[in-house]
């Protein structure tokens, strides 16, 4: 399908017509709900199509589905439509009441205990901030930094030179990592750490994560060879799965006693030859969210306490 000549912006009522039918699930019902008549809101969408240059519902049956096109194009339309939603309310409200907004990003093998800790104050910041949090991939993450979809991307490793954009890796912090596993695991582990991990079940991070790497690396200097079991990307289905006593896990010793209290894990070893790095990343060379600025003032406070 061709693209109109000098079609050089998107109409925005074409699009909301579009949206509304994709979200109503049916043209009846968008027509009905925008009062406006069927065969009209039919060309408002053609046009939109005409001007995208691809077809966003085909017909299955007696209704219209998404295409895969339609499925990219109604991801932006429902965040363009809520944020216009936002502006509305934020207009009703008096300036001094107007939530802050804070969009995170968290790579998937970003402890999920560490995310917390680190996004506790933003959760009790005072005025209120409005947080959503997003899991992915570090190079998905980032390219949604640089169209400014998120404010800030929580990881454990920094963004590369070669990613798109320019980024800039703040270092919030570093932990050793402590071995857990279920009781029932660890009584049939033998020997003294770190020899009772050789031939031992393990649920490591997978091979492209900076931590799976290091961790190989330590065994192999400290002659030992767990049995890997399973890999994940996710590390809170690691420890999930771990519960299960499928293998023993390695988590940063920052948060080893929340694990140990929430999932029923006892340690069964530390290292200090091996750490893990938290990342804020970030589009500015310093931080100037209110909310981002408060947790970097929640870390510092608590390394002062960690001090001897």
């Amino acid at each position: 399908m061709e693209t109109l000549p000098g079609a050089e912006f998107l109409n925005y009522h074409h699009l909301r017509y579009f949206w509304t039918v994709a979200t109503e699930g049916s043209l009846r019902r968008a027509s009905e709900k925008l009062r406006v008549s069927q065969p009209s809101m039919c060309t408002q969408i053609k046009l939109l199509e005409t001007s995208l240059g691809e077809t966003l519902f085909r017909p299955s049956g007696r209704s219209l589905v998404l295409t895969e096109f339609g499925q990219l194009v109604y991801g932006y339309a429902e965040e363009i439509f809520t944020l216009g939603g936002e502006i509305l309310r934020a207009t009703k409200q008096a300036p001094g009441v107007r939530a802050l907004r804070l969009n995170v990003g968290i790579v998937d093998s970003f402890p999920k205990l560490m995310s917390y800790e680190i996004l506790r104050p933003v959760l009790e910041h005072q005025p209120p901030v409005r947080l959503t949090c997003h899991e992915g991939k570090l190079a998905d993450l980032v390219s949604q930094l640089n169209t400014h979809r998120l404010d800030v991307v929580l990881s454990d490793e920094p963004a590369s030179p070669g990613m798109a954009g320019k980024v800039f890796n703040h270092l919030l912090g570093s932990s050793e990592i402590t071995f857990c596993a279920m009781p029932a695991l660890a009584k049939t582990l033998k020997g003294r750490f770190p020899r009772n991990l050789d031939g031992a079940p393990a649920l490591l991070p997978t091979q492209n994560c900076s931590l799976r790497r290091d961790l190989e690396k330590w065994f192999r200097s400290a002659g030992v060879e767990p049995r890997v079991t399973a890999e994940f990307e996710d590390a809170a289905l690691t420890k999930i799965v771990a519960t299960a006593s499928h293998g023993f896990i390695a988590v940063p010793t920052v948060v080893a006693s929340d694990a140990i209290e929430r999932y029923g894990f006892v340690s069964i070893g530390r290292t200090k030859e091996v750490t893990t790095q938290f990342y804020a990343i970030t589009t500015e060379r310093r931080f100037t969210h209110p909310a981002i600025l408060a947790i970097t003032e929640h870390l510092r406070g608590a390394k002062k306490k960690a001090k001897p």
